[in-house]
């Protein structure tokens, strides 16, 4: 008789490797706490929100007493556990992990990265503790892959203060932060400045973006600025150019690379449980050839793009992780997510287009993590670029 429980079959949860064994004792049982409180908080709730499109606010306070925001510059973890942690919040819920990737990857980044010690000693204690929510504002209607020499959105310099008009598109968030991190152009001498602009300003308004197909939990946003004056004190201290920006982008690339991982893992989770479970002419339909193949194809793509996240973590903690590294590891990733995500949905059949069953949420979650963060073909020619001397980007 075939094995069926956990016990008798080490492999299903895709671990097939054993990477959390390189973690400390103590941050593997970190990872183990919050992959039992993500079972028990997240998983019972995130296909409902995700067709209804409402976050759960609730879940706010919650995830504070969780205490997971800034895992390493704040608590000291490694950059593998905070890898390995970003994959277990998409395994559970990829628009959670979202929420958290914006508040705590961008926005938190920004902070950590480009303010002086002044702002951090005044924001950051609220940032982490969530009593503040924030946004990373730097994609605009018109401005993607090219918003690093295109930035539209302006600054203007007026006495003590700043003034900004513009607008932002797909920001996370924001219909409810506290606070955006807005990204602008200065119109004295051109370069891309960064502003904390506290979300009831007079002039700011955030309309929320219906009819997604993806992360129907995030509340995505248009952003208008029209006039918003900004004291001097809420300019991020040293963002003064996009090379400062692409420091906060580089950490948060490799996180989203770890997302794909994520959504690979719970792709693998749903259709291995399905499999076992789905009876066809009088048998699992994990006794046919073909879906042990679709099986054995998810878990080839999660544990080669998680041992090449390892890897690129080793690097980060070391200080040598490269621009470069980080997209190609977000452009392999996400493409073999794609194709896993389309195998486990094609391992459930019908089933495989309704979310209740969990798949199809997976699988259209998948589209938006192969997008954001650097599309996959921009990420492509940067590593390109690397390994030739040859820019291919106009």
């Amino acid at each position: 008789m075939a094995p069926t429980s956990q016990a008798e079959l080490p492999y299903a949860d895709g671990d097939f490797f054993a990477f959390e064994s390189l973690l400390s004792a103590k941050e593997r049982d970190r990872l183990h706490e919050v992959r039992e409180w993500l079972a028990a908080n997240v998983r019972p709730i995130a296909v409902d929100c995700w067709n209804r499109a409402e976050f759960p606010h609730a879940l706010i306070p919650r995830l504070a007493e969780l205490d997971v925001v800034s895992p390493v510059r704040r608590q000291g973890h490694s950059n593998l556990l905070a890898g390995l942690l970003h994959a277990e919040f998409t395994r559970a819920d990829a628009s959670i992990a979202t929420f958290m990737g914006v508040h705590d990857g961008l926005f938190t980044g920004s902070l950590e990265l480009l303010t002086s010690r002044d702002q951090q000693e005044e924001w950051l204690p609220d940032v982490y503790s969530l009593r503040k929510i924030g946004a990373f504002g730097l994609t605009e209607p018109l401005g993607g892959s090219d918003v690093a020499g295109g930035t539209r959105t302006t600054a203007r310099r007026d006495g003590s203060s700043w003034v900004l008009n513009g607008a932002k598109r797909w920001i996370g968030n924001a219909t409810f932060s506290d606070w955006v991190v807005v990204y602008a152009r200065d119109l004295d001498d051109n370069q891309v400045k960064a502003f904390m602009v506290d979300t009831s300003l007079e002039g700011y308004s955030a309309t929320k973006i219906e009819n997604k197909i993806s992360l129907r939990t995030v509340q995505n946003a248009d952003i208008t600025l029209e006039n918003v004056v900004v004291p001097e004190e809420f300019k991020l201290a040293h963002a003064n150019s996009f090379r400062d920006t692409n420091r906060v982008l580089k950490a948060t690339r490799l996180s989203v690379a770890w997302q794909a991982v994520g959504l690979m893992m719970a792709a693998f989770d749903v259709a291995r449980q399905y499999s076992v479970e789905r009876l066809q002419f009088g048998r699992p339909i994990a006794s046919f050839q073909l879906v042990q193949d679709h099986l054995v194809t998810m878990l080839g793509n999660t544990v080669s793009s998680m041992g090449l996240m390892v890897r690129l973590s080793q690097l980060a903690e070391d200080g040598r992780a490269r621009d470069e590294q980080s997209a190609l590891a977000k452009a392999f990733t996400t493409a073999r997510m794609r194709e896993s995500v389309a195998l486990g949905r094609a391992i459930l059949g019908g089933n495989g287009i309704v979310t209740d069953f969990g798949m199809a949420k997976v699988f259209a979650d998948a589209e938006a993590v192969y997008s954001y963060e650097g599309t996959h073909e921009i990420n492509t020619l940067v590593a390109g670029r690397a390994i030739t001397g040859i820019s291919a980007i106009v």
